[in-house]
């Protein structure tokens, strides 16, 4: 009996926290006095045990147990005993986020394309730090596997278990194949320390399913008529709420969660249960009812609200219903922003605010590919929305300008006290940067875009040309001029300019929080040799100053 992955260190409160572990075998696992017995899907056994009854601003260090046997940590490990911190202590909130992590370093050290990985390399450098310098949490913002871009060892195990010239080919098909990709990914032993003690939050992008995964309606049908997708999208969605999603939510939020109950405590394997839910919640972009991925985090007077902007939207052009998020979502979304907290954190895998440039093409390619200016060019704004990637909040200007909104009432009070900051952290663009926004309306809120992508990919040398032309003013004035003439897009309800950025390379993005104070500091991996490299600071932003 052996662990298989984990443990996974996932929502700390001020006396409670989920530790999320696989095995190899059914079993009962043990973690600092709860015990959980393990629940099956498609032969895989997995557990979330909870721990309550800890004091607030306390570490207490831990080890797993399965069937009364220790099993972590391993002996031999040098690195310091796994430990959770709860909330409530004294000092300051540290909170690091990135998205966009391939596989990981070991997979693709023969690929000079690729540094190091910015996970692997923070784990180490924690474990020679004391743990007042750990973060308290790190956000990972989407992209934590890539189903469509497999590595050579995840496709070599393909081509042993079935034929690869036909069906999904070298990418993942189903949600066995799904369960080797979080293996790769989350076996680096670095990594595995650094989930085992800094406790994670998770919301997907479309690597994890699919690149463009719901850009648009017309992308919908055109890969609901292979004959692969259906496996694809049940086998990734099943896996995400097994791997990432469980572990987002409080424990009162798994209490009342029925899937999870009826999976944990049905005594079968939960797989049909799976691949029927799994079902429902893709279909929610065809209009169906709709599943929420989307969650809220407090930390003490930071409020975490994360959007899931990928499966959660609606893509009904026709109705002009496209949207990045259902209206029931929205609302659930708003509510969330009311109340009374220093900072508010809105995790979203894709930017809010993009360069200007890259902003208006969105718009603009959206408006022409709903008809603007008739079918033959909306044919060809789609297939120039799909080949760009022009699907960010921008391509949805309904929901751009209803979160816009959200936040200018925020930040002027609307929903309750107006806090310090409210800070939009995204991934996604394969760069780094820091955008403040302004509103018409006065206000004493700092509002704040920040961007950190990825933390281990790379960007082709033209692509870094691009986001950095993309950021300039003279790129922001031509493009507007030149889209005018064309089809008028609606000029945005704010202005925004960029502070630091853009950076290119494996970089991690941390906040950190002291009362209504808040600075981001931003570090990239130093090269590509695992043993040399280190996470370099290359930028520190204040983002508020009282």
């Amino acid at each position: 009996m052996k662990l298989v992955l984990g443990p996974v260190l996932r929502h700390v409160g001020e006396h409670d926290a989920t530790i999320w572990v696989e095995t190899d075998e059914p079993c009962t696992v043990e973690i600092l006095g709860a015990s959980e017995h393990t629940w099956t899907v498609a032969g895989h056994h997995y557990a979330l045990v909870i721990v309550t009854g800890l004091a607030a601003g306390t570490s207490v260090a831990y080890t797993v147990s399965l069937d009364g046997t220790p099993v972590w940590p391993a002996p031999a490990d040098h690195r310091p005993t796994p430990r959770v911190r709860t909330l409530g202590g004294a000092g300051s909130l540290r909170i690091a986020f990135g998205s966009c992590r391939y596989a990981r370093s070991a997979s693709v050290a023969d690929d000079p394309h690729f540094e190091a990985d910015a996970l692997m390399v923070l784990g180490r450098q924690l474990a020679a730090e004391s743990e007042e310098r750990w973060p308290h949490a790190l956000l990972m913002l989407g992209d934590q596997v890539y189903a469509d871009e497999t590595t050579p060892q995840t496709q070599a195990r393909i081509r042993r278990r079935r034929d690869i010239t036909t069906g999904a080919k070298e990418q993942v098909a189903d949600f066995e194949e799904y369960t080797w990709l979080y293996d790769e990914s989350w076996t680096d032993p670095d990594v595995r320390w650094l989930m085992s003690v800094v406790p994670s939050s998770m919301i997907f992008d479309d690597h994890d399913i699919r690149d463009d995964w719901n850009t648009s309606r017309l992308w919908r049908q055109d890969i609901q008529r292979t004959d692969w997708w259906r496996e694809r999208i049940i086998g990734g969605l099943s896996s995400y709420w097994v791997y990432q999603h469980l572990g987002n939510l409080a424990p009162a939020d798994l209490a009342a969660n029925e899937l999870y109950q009826q999976i944990r405590t049905g005594g079968a394997d939960g797989e049909h249960l799976l691949r029927a839910f799994a079902e429902h919640a893709d279909a929610e972009a065809d209009g169906a009812k709709g599943t929420r991925w989307s969650y809220r985090r407090d930390f003490g007077a930071v409020r975490l609200v994360m959007i899931d902007s990928r499966c959660g939207r609606i893509l009904d052009e026709d109705e002009g219903g496209r949207s990045m998020v259902s209206d029931a979502e929205y609302a659930w979304i708003a509510e969330q922003a009311r109340g009374d907290y220093d900072h508010l954190l809105i995790g979203t895998s894709l930017p809010w605010l993009l360069a200007r440039a890259l902003h208006d093409l969105e718009a603009w390619d959206e408006s022409l590919a709903a008809g603007a200016r008739g079918p033959r060019l909306a044919r060809w704004a789609e297939r120039l929305r799909r080949a760009a990637d022009l699907e960010h909040w921008a391509a949805f200007q309904r929901s751009f300008r209803e979160l816009s909104g959200l936040i200018r009432d925020v930040a002027t009070g609307v929903h309750g006290h107006a806090p310090a900051t409210v800070c939009v952290l995204s991934g996604d663009v394969h760069h780094a940067y820091v955008a403040r926004a302004q509103f018409e309306e006065v206000t004493d809120t700092e509002i704040y875009q920040l961007t950190c992508s990825p933390l281990h990919n790379f960007v082709p040398t033209p692509m870094k040309a691009t986001f950095r032309v993309a950021w300039s003013r003279a790129a922001e004035r031509g493009t507007r001029f030149l889209l005018d003439a064309v089809t008028r897009v609606p000029r945005p309800p704010m202005s925004w300019k960029r502070e630091a950025g853009p950076y290119f390379g494996n970089e991690l993005m941390t906040l950190i929080i002291s009362g209504r104070l808040a600075t981001v500091e931003l570090a990239k991996t130093t090269s590509a040799d695992e043993q040399e490299t280190a996470l370099e600071l290359v930028d520190r932003v204040a983002l508020s100053s009282r």
